[in-house]
Order: C-alpha cells, then structure tokens, then sequence
C-alpha cells in the first residue's frame, strides 16, 4: 500500500470533509527479533484469513463515527524490514477512531493471522 496515494484517493472522495476529522495509520513491520525471547529471526511466514478480516472490517465500519477502513496484508514469506500488516481508520473524532483502530488491530493479529517465525 502506498499510504500517501491511498490517503489522497480518501480525500477525493465528495463526501470526505463532512465526515473525516482523523486518519489514524498502523504499519506493521517485521522485526528482526521474536517478541516471545528476543532471538534474532531471518524471516518469517504468514497465513492470513481475508474472508475475516473482512468481516472484521464490516463490522467495525458500523461503530460511531467511522467512515472508512482500509486493512491490506498477504499470506507469504516476509523479511526483517518488510511491511507486513497496514490499516487505515478514517473517522469524525478522536475519541471514535483511536479505539477501533486499536481493538481492530488486536483482533486481525488474533483472529486472521498466523505466522511462524524462522530463527536466523
């Protein structure tokens, strides 16, 4: 996802300035250690269930406030480095968009991705 194309597309849309006031970002990237034991990892491999993180995405669009939900990530071989999970909340208010993002995050590392980590 080029975040700065995806943004100005959001921001073309009519109807953007009557309900955007926050676009919060979250881009997850692989690091080069495992959060379990801080052992160096040299890549690591995804699997990732779009049928719910769409269904997700659904059903967070329906809070207060939101206007739109952009989640892009795939199943595959990642490097240290790599970009790995983006999601843009766009919303009204702060007080609206700071919580999806953070239980939507939460539920997509729990609920649609699996990965497994390959020590260095």
């Amino acid at each position: 996802m080029d975040i700065s194309k995806t943004i100005a597309e959001l921001k073309k849309r009519p109807d953007f300035t009557d309900n955007v006031g926050m676009i919060l970002i979250h881009n997850g990237v692989v690091r080069n250690w495992s959060r379990n034991d801080h052992s160096q990892v040299s890549a690591l491999e995804t699997e990732v269930n779009h049928d719910h993180i769409d269904t997700l995405r659904k059903e967070y669009l329906k809070k207060p406030g939101i206007y739109e939900i952009i989640i892009e990530t795939e199943s595959g071989s990642f490097q240290p480095g790599d970009d790995l999970l983006f999601i843009l909340v766009a919303g009204d208010l702060r007080e609206n968009i700071k919580p999806v993002l953070s239980e939507l995050l939460d539920r997509i590392k729990a609920e649609a991705i699996s990965k497994k980590e390959h020590a260095a």
